[in-house]
Formats: structure tokens, C-alpha cells, sequence
């Protein structure tokens, strides 16, 4: 089992930023993929990015294009979604997952684990 724990959410600012981060234990060597996805009230749960854990290599959604990225601290066993520029329709709760068996899926469905999301609120 792998446990996440995001943090790092809060109020800002149209044009603001944040970093969230997501802590992993547990069976850590297990992992392949961290991703990020957000979730809006009344919407879809979205793939934002993810990165190869041990590869780092890096796939990302088009709406995460420019504004967002990601990285890890394998030492740390975290990994950290920066976001700028933020926008009122950025607004939602952000989700990291883990997935032991697929390499940087943009499927929900793909992910093993999931932490309890942060949310994010971008007021205008």
C-alpha cells in the first residue's frame, strides 16, 4: 500500500501562485507515475501532469501547458505541482495519485493510489 498526502492548497489571487506538494510512504518502491489531476464541483476529475518516478520523465494534459509543472524529491518521496498565473477557472480540488503499473497515464482509471486532495481557490 501507498499512502499520499497533499498539502499546499489554500486562496490566491488571480495571477498568483502556488506549489503543492504530495508526500508518498509506504510501499514507495512500488510506484512508477505520480500524477496530478484536479477535480471542480460539478466536472470530471481532470489529469493535469505526471513523472516517471524513477525516470522523470514528464507527460502533461494541454490545459496544464505553460502555466504548470511538475517535479519530485525522491530523497523526500515527494512530488510537487508548481502552478502560476493562476485563474479563477483553476479554482477546484487538486488530487495526487499514484500509479504502480502504467507509465504517465492520463486515465483516472490507471492510478492505484490517491491522496485526499487540497483545494485550490483562485478569486478574482
Amino acid at each position: 500500500q501507498v499512502q499520499l498526502v497533499e498539502s499546499g492548497g489554500g486562496l490566491v489571487q488571480t495571477g498568483g501562485s502556488l506549489r503543492l506538494s504530495c508526500a508518498a510512504s509506504g510501499r514507495t518502491s512500488s510506484i512508477v507515475t505520480m500524477g496530478w489531476f484536479r477535480q471542480a464541483p460539478g466536472n470530471e476529475r481532470e489529469f493535469l501532469l505526471a513523472i516517471g518516478w524513477k525516470t522523470g520523465d514528464i507527460s502533461y494534459a494541454s490545459s496544464a501547458s505553460g502555466r504548470f509543472s511538475i517535479s519530485r524529491d525522491n530523497a523526500k518521496n515527494t512530488v510537487y505541482l508548481q502552478m502560476n498565473k493562476l485563474q479563477p477557472e483553476d479554482t477546484a480540488v487538486y488530487f495526487c495519485a499514484a500509479a504502480a503499473a502504467t507509465y504517465y497515464s492520463h486515465t483516472a482509471q490507471s492510478y492505484d493510489y490517491w491522496g485526499q486532495g487540497t483545494q485550490v481557490t483562485v478569486s478574482s
